[in-house]
């Protein structure tokens, strides 16, 4: 399973809110819902968050093997 759970944690540590990236950075709402939701997002997707975030995809994303 893919987790967004650093992606939250960057975003804290890098004091951007979800409002700058919707109103800012061009970033759809229901982005964040999929982000929110763990929900599949594609790899241009990731690379844009890490451009605007300027940060690496471990950052974003991680992999939880399922048992």
């Amino acid at each position: 399973m893919i987790s967004y759970d650093p992606f939250w944690d960057t975003l804290k540590a890098k004091g951007i809110s979800t409002y700058a990236l919707i109103n800012k950075h061009g970033i759809s709402s229901s982005l964040i819902h999929r982000l929110r939701h763990n929900l599949p997002i594609n790899t241009v997707t990731i690379n844009d968050l890490c451009m605007i975030l300027n940060c690496d995809v471990c950052d974003i994303i991680k992999f939880i093997p399922e048992k």
